[in-house]
C-alpha cells in the first residue's frame, strides 16, 4: 500500500465473510499516543497526547470468564484447540442493560442480507433488551454509500466504517457527525459493560477521533494478517522443501511449474514480497511511514520497495504465476484451482487456512493446505511490521439521546462477549437448534443458520483476539502458533496505533501507485516508472505531507518507542 490508497490486502472482505469461529485481535505493548490529526475542513488539526489520551481511554479489566487453550504470545490472539461444551458455555452478561429502545445500525454486508425480521435478529435482540434493526448495505460499494450518507441529514443511530473507507472527506465527517462516548466508557466508566472493558487498550486508543473517544472497535491482530498459504499435502508427495529465501522461492517455482500440465507454482506474491523484503506495511492509514535514522520516510521512497517490486516481477517473467494473477483484482476465485492443484502457493488473509480446509474436507480428504513461515529475502530472520491495533469501527451518531447511546453500549457489550460464552455464540451462531446444531463438540450451521447469521451484529464490536475452530482444531493451533513465531520478528512503526485523519488536500495524492505497482510485477510498466511516480509524488505534496507528519511525532514523540 501507498500514502492515502485504501487498503487492498488480499480478500480483507473475505476475512469479514467467512463464518470461521475466529476473531483476530489485537495484542501487546501500548503505543505512547494516539493522534488524531484535522482536515482544512475546520476539524481539530492536532495530536492527543499520551497524558491526554489517557484521560480518555477506558479502563482495562481482562476477562477470566473464559481461559483459552492457548494464551498470547508475540502480539499473537489467544487460541482454543478443544471441542465446544455446548453444556459448559459461560455467562459473561448475566442480565439485559439494554432498556428496550429502538436502534438503527448502517453496516456493510457481503452477500443477501436476511428479511428484517428474522429468527435471528429476534433472539439476538431479546438477548441485548434492543430492538436493532439493520441498514444492510453492499460492501462492495459501501463507500460511496457511506460518503451520502455522511454528508446528509439523515444519519442512522450507528454507522459501521471500515477503516478501508476512511477515505475523501469520510474522515472529517466521523469527526463532526458522531458522539463523544467518553462520558459513558472513559476510565472506571467502562466497567458497567465488562466486555468492553476487556477490549485491549491499544483497540481503544485507535478509536481516539478528534481527540474524544468515538468508535467502538473491532481489534485486529498486530502480527500481520497475510500468509504464505500452501499444498502441504503435494510438498510432501513430491518431495518440496518450504524455501527460506527469496532466491530459494524462485528456483523452487521454476521447480514445480509445468505450464503444459496445467500446474504453476503460484499466484501473485507481492504481498508476501514486501513482507520478505521488510517493507513498512500500509493497511491502515497512517500509511508506509516511520522514522528511521532520525528521517521520516515512507515505504515507496526505499530500496527495500523497489527490490520487491522487482522480485515479484521476475516471478511473471519466469512464468510460474498462474495465469489468472494476470487479471489483478478481477481474477477469479483462487479456490477452486487451488483445490485442482492447479497452483500450489498463494497470499492471502489468514483467515482462508481455516476456509479452505472446511470447503474441502469431505471432497478432498488429502487436501492440506498450510502456512509458510515469512523468511528474510536473503534466508536471515524477516523484518515485519505491526498492524493496526483496531481497523474497523461503529460510531453512534451524535444527535443521539443518552438512552439510545446506553442501548448501543448494551448492544456492544454482547457481541463483544469472548469466545465459550453463550453471548459469543449466539452472535456468531444464533440459535441453537434453529441456525446450528452441535454434533462431537462441533457446531455446524443449518440452511437457515446460513441464510441469517452473517456479518450483522459481528460489525458492531469484538472481543480481545481469539482462534477457534472446533471442527479443525489443528487449524487454530496452526495459524496462533505461526502468529506468535512471526510476532517474534514484528515491529512497530513511528506511527503504530494513532488514529490519524490526513488533510483532505492530500486525499487523492496518490490514488495511481496501487495500479502502477500491479502493473510492473506484469511487466507492463519498469521500475523506473515507479521512481519516476514517487519523484511526482514527492513535488505534488508528499514532502508537504511528510512535514505535516514530521510535526506530530516533533510534538508527542515516536509510537515505536
Amino acid at each position: 500500500m501507498t500514502p492515502n490508497a485504501a487498503s487492498s490486502a488480499p480478500s480483507r472482505r473475505s476475512f469479514l465473510a467467512s463464518t470461521a469461529v475466529a476473531t483476530v485481535a489485537v495484542a501487546g505493548g501500548m503505543p505512547l499516543l494516539a493522534a488524531c490529526g484535522g482536515s482544512d475542513g475546520g476539524s481539530r488539526d492536532g495530536t492527543t497526547s499520551g497524558k491526554d489520551a489517557k484521560k480518555i481511554l477506558p479502563a482495562y479489566v481482562a476477562s477470566n470468564v473464559v481461559v483459552p487453550d492457548i494464551p498470547a504470545k508475540n502480539g499473537s490472539a489467544v487460541g482454543f484447540t478443544g471441542k465446544l461444551d455446548i453444556a459448559g458455555l459461560k455467562t459473561s452478561v448475566p442480565k439485559k442493560l439494554g432498556k428496550g429502545g429502538q436502534v438503527t445500525i448502517m453496516s456493510p454486508f457481503w452477500g443477501s442480507p436476511p428479511k428484517a425480521d428474522n429468527a435471528y435478529y429476534r433472539g439476538m435482540n431479546d438477548l441485548i433488551g434492543v430492538d436493532v434493526r439493520w441498514q444492510n448495505q453492499d460492501g462492495n460499494t459501501y463507500e460511496q454509500k457511506l460518503g451520502a450518507v455522511l454528508a446528509s441529514s439523515e444519519v442512522p443511530d450507528v454507522v459501521v466504517v471500515p477503516g478501508w473507507n476512511m477515505n475523501g472527506r469520510i474522515p472529517t465527517a466521523i469527526i463532526s457527525k458522531f458522539a463523544d462516548l467518553g462520558p459513558y466508557l472513559s476510565g472506571d466508566a467502562v466497567k458497567e459493560f465488562p466486555n468492553l472493558a476487556a477490549i485491549p487498550t491499544d483497540a481503544w486508543r485507535r478509536s481516539i477521533f478528534g481527540g474524544k473517544l468515538l468508535g467502538l472497535p473491532q481489534p485486529a491482530p498486530a502480527v500481520t494478517g497475510i500468509v504464505p498459504l500452501y499444498r502441504r499435502d503435494i510438498f510432501e508427495k513430491e518431495g518440496y522443501e518450504v524455501p527460506r529465501s527469496a532466491d530459494e522461492f524462485l528456483a523452487l517455482a521454476k521447480d514445480i511449474t509445468n505450464a503444459r500440465a496445467k500446474r504453476w507454482a503460484c499466484l501473485d506474491m507481492k504481498w508476501t514480497a514486501f513482507q520478505m523484503f521488510g517493507v513498512l506495511s500500509g493497511s491502515e492509514k497512517p500509511l508506509g511511514w516511520n522514522l528511521v535514522d532520525g528521517k521520516l520516510i515512507n515505504r515507496v521512497e526505499t530500496e527495500e520497495f523497489l527490490e520487491a517490486l522487482e522480485w515479484s516481477r521476475k516471478l511473471f517473467a519466469a512464468g510460474v504465476v498462474h495465469p489468472d494473477s494476470q487479471f489483478g483484482k478481477n481474477a477469479p476465485d483462487p479456490g477452486p484451482k487451488f483445490a485442482k492443484g492447479e497452483f500450489l502457493i498463494y497470499a492471502q488473509n489468514i483467515s482462508q487456512w481455516w476456509g479452505r480446509t472446511a470447503e474441502q474436507a469431505t471432497q478432498n480428504p488429502e487436501f492440506e493446505i498450510w502456512g509458510m513461515d515469512v523468511y528474510g529475502h536473503d534466508g536471515g530472520d524477516p523484518t515485519l511490521w505491526a498492524e493496526q491495533p483496531a481497523g474497523i469501527f461503529a460510531f453512534v451518531n451524535k444527535k443521539a439521546s443518552e438512552s439510545v447511546i446506553r442501548d448501543v453500549l448494551a448492544v456492544a457489550n454482547v457481541t463483544a462477549a469472548p469466545y465459550g460464552t453463550k453471548e459469543y455464540m449466539m452472535t456468531n451462531y444464533g440459535v441453537e437448534g434453529t441456525h446450528y446444531t452441535v454434533k462431537g463438540g462441533v457446531p455446524t450451521k443449518t440452511d437457515q443458520g446460513n441464510n441469517e447469521v452473517l456479518n450483522a451484529y459481528v460489525m458492531v464490536a469484538s472481543p480481545a483476539p481469539t482462534i477457534a475452530h472446533p471442527d479443525f482444531p489443528e487449524v487454530a493451533r496452526g495459524q496462533v502458533e505461526w502468529q506468535q513465531r512471526m510476532g517474534a520478528f514484528t515491529k512497530k512503526s513511528s506511527f503504530y496505533g494513532m488514529q490519524i485523519t490526513e488533510p483532505s488536500r492530500y486525499a487523492n495524492l496518490s490514488s495511481n501507485f496501487e495500479q502502477l505497482e500491479d502493473d510492473i510485477v506484469r511487466g507492463r510498466k519498469k521500475i523506473s516508472d515507479m521512481q519516476q511516480a514517487v519523484s511526482d509524488w514527492k513535488s505534488k505534496g508528499g514532502d508537504k505531507l511528510r512535514d505535516w507528519y514530521r510535526k506530530i511525532l516533533d510534538e508527542n514523540g515516536s509510537a515505536a518507542g
